[in-house]
């Protein structure tokens, strides 16, 4: 999506309306990160649909985008409960995220989504903060952000599936993530690709971007509470500028 300068202050108005807010005092992003720093999210897909077929349920790869920011542990329990009435004992857990794992460590290494790195760098270099938060555990896919996004993000607050109880769509990954940064909603943005991230940081009162790198329809994404849609992350380097200049006219009234 295309936006104007104006669209953009609209965007933030209505933002800050809605929570309340007097002023955008940006400081700092929250990312997402499979989806939007790396391409991951069809392995986790290709990943959940072999290992729930291993333990007799049914996740098909298009439905695994739909849960996209869920713990493992939710995710398990919503196709346990659909398909045989009940929760997963903690073996079950256990064994059925243990067998994910394996055949995702199996997957060709995820490439990073084009632009990312170049977005964070833009960022930065305009005096903001970055952190992940992320609601998988997959090591493996863990290790590898420092080594392809060098220092860009305070990896020592990133949040991970180990720190939360709850998980997206709740809010509580970007409140944590928010703490760690030490920042209030209002200095923060969050940049999701999935309509339960976005859900989310919307719940957090973070201004959310979205940007569509996947399979879902971007209308879905709107609807979750994105306050502004992109095709790509290209689109969003393109408007990054425009969004940040706009953004700083808000940080005194």
């Amino acid at each position: 999506m295309i936006y104007t300068e104006n669209d953009i202050r609209k965007a933030i108005e209505a933002y800050l309306k809605r929570n309340g807010f007097e002023t955008f005092d940006l400081q700092c992003a929250l990312f997402d990160m499979d989806g939007v720093l790396f391409n991951s999210m069809p392995y986790h897909a290709s990943s959940w649909n072999k290992a729930m077929k291993d333990f007799g349920m049914n996740l098909p790869e298009y439905e695994a985008f739909l849960h996209e920011g869920r713990t493992g542990e939710a995710t398990i329990n919503i196709v346990m409960q659909r398909e045989w009435g009940r929760t997963a004992t903690e073996k079950e857990l256990k064994d059925i995220y243990a067998r994910k794992s394996i055949y995702f460590d199996q997957c060709p290494t995820a490439k990073p989504i084009d632009g990312a790195k170049q977005l964070v760098t833009k960022m930065r270099e305009d005096g903001m903060l970055a952190t992940i938060v992320t609601g998988s555990g997959q090591k493996s896919l863990l290790g590898k952000i420092q080594n392809y996004y060098d220092d860009l993000f305070c990896l020592d607050r990133m949040v991970t599936a180990f720190d939360v109880k709850y998980g997206k769509p709740n809010p509580e990954p970007y409140l944590i993530g928010l703490k760690k940064m030490n920042v209030q909603p209002n200095q923060a943005i969050v940049v999701e690709n999935a309509p339960l991230g976005v859900e989310a940081g919307h719940a957090a009162s973070v201004f959310t971007v979205a940007v569509n790198t996947g399979p879902i329809d971007g209308s879905a994404l709107i609807e979750s509470g994105a306050d502004l849609l992109f095709s790509s992350m290209a689109e969003f380097i393109e408007h990054w500028d425009m969004f940040f200049n706009v953004a700083k006219s808000f940080r005194q009234i």
